[in-house]
């Protein structure tokens, strides 16, 4: 089954999923030329390791709580908190308890 993204002016529900974050998986929920924008889903222990997005981005904590490796530190994110990563900054993100981001994507032209 092919993956639909959004289209252009369709509404995407991007509330906490709440008792239902447990059973969801991390899904794309626009895809352009330019911009990415998912929803990342990790489940408290899980870590995404170490690794670079290809353009800047931002992570959007939208609920529970995760840990953001990032230059040379590591800041905690919370339901609110939004970071903002250079083009092809390094970063990893732990979860401290179920947690799911809207990342940002601005893709660079290759």
């Amino acid at each position: 089954m092919a993956m639909t993204h959004a289209a252009s002016g369709e509404l995407i529900d991007v509330r906490p999923l709440g008792p239902a974050l447990r059973e969801t998986r991390s899904s794309t929920l626009v895809r352009a030329d330019h911009l990415e924008v998912f929803r990342f889903v990790l489940i408290a222990g899980k870590t995404a390791p170490d690794h670079k997005a290809s353009g800047a981005l931002t992570l959007q904590c939208l609920e529970g709580a995760v840990e953001l490796d990032a230059h040379g530190r590591t800041q905690s994110l919370r339901a609110g908190d939004m970071v903002y990563l250079a083009d092809a900054e390094p970063h990893a993100v732990r979860a401290m308890e179920d947690a799911s981001l809207l990342v940002t994507v601005l893709l660079r032209r290759v």
